[in-house]
């Protein structure tokens, strides 16, 4: 058990409490005022969306694009930060109403792709090489609309032209199964590393898992996570807590389900993660209840339950939990993980 766990999250987890049936309910925070919070908050590196770095971006060149970026990296640095990755917001734009990558408009897929561009622009200008792809709309409400084979080879051009444009990057993959699409065409952690088998380099794509996604998809977390870890493709992680298969909550992490938490804990410690530099990525959100004085409780938390749940993992006694298991007294076991997480 040696992982070295430094902690993440993007500046869309403090917000003002819009849900997918409701408006904003809290004031909005300035984002210069965002990350003056994060060192108070025990983080150390910001998660970017491109036009998080760089407001308005499609209405600048792109050496507007990397000079905007680079005056954000003495932000950062002034503050004692690092920017973990960049992802290319590619869900908002009316040309991805129908996908980026996938759109049957190659007129809008020429445009998710020079999106894409930018947002490697801006990442080499932050000092980061990992640019995350959530392919929220790179799917399908009604299946006779588009040729799912022909939709992977469109995500897999889409990946080489970046791979291509800089040498340098890594392609981190964010799979969900479904929402906004009903259906995605990479919905699992074994999509997303299989398809990363079918780019031009294959070594320099990798996954970011998230623990509601997972959950969505009716999958174990931690499961995934070991599935990932084994083919060295665990590049970043986004811990939070769902409630069911409903929308995607962001739910802060382990408030659901504790045991499942505290196995996610536990698989990223038992195979070093943080060692080569991996972040431990929250993305998790405030309730809808919270009061704007105490809107970033949930960013704090998240991390002190991290925490907790890393010392009681390491306070296990591995030889005696190795003789249940040899005695197959899953009972047992059982019985001794949930006494440990009561805190007896």
């Amino acid at each position: 058990m040696a992982g070295e766990f430094r902690f993440s999250f993007g500046p869309w987890n403090i917000h003002e409490g819009a849900d997918p049936f409701g408006p904003t309910v809290r004031k909005p925070v300035e984002f210069a005022k965002k990350l003056g919070l994060y060192k108070k908050l025990g983080f150390d590196a910001v998660q970017f969306h491109d036009d998080d770095a760089v407001p308005d971006m499609n209405e600048l060149s792109p050496q507007q694009i990397i000079d905007k970026a680079t005056a954000l990296k003495k932000l950062l640095d002034d503050q004692g930060l690092t920017a973990e990755f960049v992802a290319p917001r590619l869900w908002e734009d009316p040309r991805t109403i129908d996908g980026g990558y996938t759109s049957n408009d190659a007129t809008c897929r020429k445009y998710a792709i020079e999106r894409s561009l930018r947002t490697v622009d801006i990442a080499k200008a932050l000092g980061t090489d990992l640019i995350v792809l959530w392919l929220s709309r790179e799917g399908t409400y009604i299946r006779e609309s588009k040729d799912s084979k022909v939709a992977v080879d469109r995500i897999v051009e889409a990946i080489d032209t970046m791979l291509k444009y800089d040498p340098k990057i890594r392609v981190c993959i964010e799979p969900k199964p479904n929402e906004p699409m009903d259906h995605t065409y990479i919905p699992t952690t074994g999509h997303a590393i299989a398809l990363g088998l079918l780019c031009c380099d294959a070594k320099r794509v990798g996954v970011n898992i998230e623990s509601a996604h997972a959950i969505l998809a009716g999958l174990d977390p931690s499961d995934e996570m070991g599935f990932a870890l084994a083919h060295d493709k665990l590049w970043t992680v986004h811990l939070n807590d769902q409630n069911g298969l409903k929308f995607d909550q962001d739910k802060t992490f382990g408030a659901v389900d504790l045991r499942r938490a505290f196995n996610q804990v536990r698989i990223l410690d038992k195979y070093n993660y943080g060692k080569r530099g991996e972040w431990v990525g929250l993305d998790v959100k405030a309730m809808r209840t919270q009061k704007d004085d105490v809107a970033e409780k949930h960013l704090s938390n998240s991390r002190t339950i991290f925490m907790k749940l890393l010392e009681i993992s390491r306070s296990l006694d591995e030889k005696t939990m190795a003789q249940m298991i040899a005695n197959r007294d899953y009972e047992e076991l059982e019985l001794y993980i949930v006494t440990k997480l009561l805190g007896r």
